[in-house]
């Protein structure tokens, strides 16, 4: 996979305290376009999607971060801890991405989630709310796996819902099969709403004139399908999105190496440790933990690449803003996902 270099910008942690001043905190420059977009998106300059033609120039695909939570949500059924607490009225939604162009009002949906309808809102410009309206929100849908969090969120889409009008649904072959076969979702297949589109492994696909992807097979619980990561060139930069997989060293090939392939990777960072889990065996849910992923790819958080943790459990104290396990990861080059975040591609 090949990849361009590009300046890695600072995150909301190093951010929040420089907008006052107008300057990056990290480095002392005068705020580039990305540092700006960092602002906007923390929240410290106001309207979020106001100033999107800082992030570069007019008619670029961006990816933003529609939702950065393992399926379950925040909160989860049941769960009644000051984390889930403080989600009740701080809203966080199940992990899943966009690829969108603002100016034209393309959009690619990686994940449809039970959180959609708030996640679309998430999608900035007139262009796309035109294109909603006419029912086909989505130039595609790209579908990771059959575990909820990420197919769920079609049926919204259906009969009962938007009603969307034919739309390509790519997947790998058993993540159709089981779409095709399985209600509600073969009824949008029979009724044409899903074209369900076989993406082949290593194999890049034109998504538009300038944004390609590239699936590729990762090793995760397979009950209904197998599992997909993503990897998406745009013109300048490239992302890899892999929400889901049981541990990186049953990967068939060093991840090491993938990230280092690439500009900015979104990566499953579903529990920090192996304490997190009281009365569950973690075997039942495997994930790689985010200690470990930071020592693998430690040096490559501190080089020109952002690596995005997300997929957090709700039991993750990662998700503490203040609390020293968030401060860990940040301190060591890290990012933390959170819906509404943009990098652009």
């Amino acid at each position: 996979m090949s990849r361009m270099k590009s300046e890695r910008g600072p995150s909301c942690h190093e951010t929040a305290s420089a907008v006052t001043r107008g300057h990056d905190q990290a480095s002392h420059r005068p705020w580039t376009r990305r540092a700006f977009a960092v602002a906007v998106v923390c929240g410290a300059l106001g309207a979020r999607f106001r100033t999107l033609r800082a992030l570069g120039p007019a008619d670029e695909w961006l990816a933003i971060v529609l939702g950065s939570i393992q399926d379950g949500g925040l909160p989860q059924a049941g769960c009644y801890t000051q984390r889930c607490d403080r989600a009740r009225n701080d809203p966080h939604y199940v992990a899943s991405l966009g690829i969108v162009n603002p100016d034209s009002g393309s959009a690619w949906l990686v994940d449809a989630t039970p959180d959609l309808i708030r996640q679309m809102d998430l999608i900035p410009g007139a262009a796309f709310r035109a294109r909603a309206s006419r029912r086909r929100p989505f130039e595609g849908i790209l579908l990771t796996h059959a575990h909820i969090g990420h197919y769920l969120g079609l049926a919204l889409l259906g009969r009962e819902g938007l009603g969307i009008e034919p739309t390509p649904c790519y997947c790998s072959a058993l993540m159709a099969e089981f779409l095709a076969n399985n209600g509600p979702w073969s009824l949008m297949v029979e009724e044409g709403r899903l074209d369900l589109r076989v993406l082949e492994p290593e194999r890049p696909t034109l998504l538009a004139d300038d944004l390609s992807v590239t699936a590729l097979q990762v090793p995760h619980r397979g009950e209904y399908s197998d599992t997909l990561g993503f990897v998406f060139e745009g013109p300048r930069r490239s992302l890899l999105y892999l929400p889901d997989i049981d541990r990186w060293d049953q990967w068939d090939r060093r991840v090491e190496d993938v990230v280092a392939g690439v500009d900015i990777a979104l990566l499953d960072s579903t529990f920090y440790s192996a304490a997190e889990l009281s009365g569950r065996d973690q075997s039942e849910v495997p994930h790689p933990l985010i200690i470990d992923t930071m020592e693998r790819l430690g040096s490559l958080a501190r080089s020109d690449r952002s690596i995005v943790l997300t997929h957090l459990n709700s039991s993750n104290p990662v998700l503490d803003p203040d609390g020293p396990e968030r401060e860990a990861v940040l301190a060591a080059g890290f990012e933390v996902a959170r819906a509404g975040q943009i990098h652009a591609l």
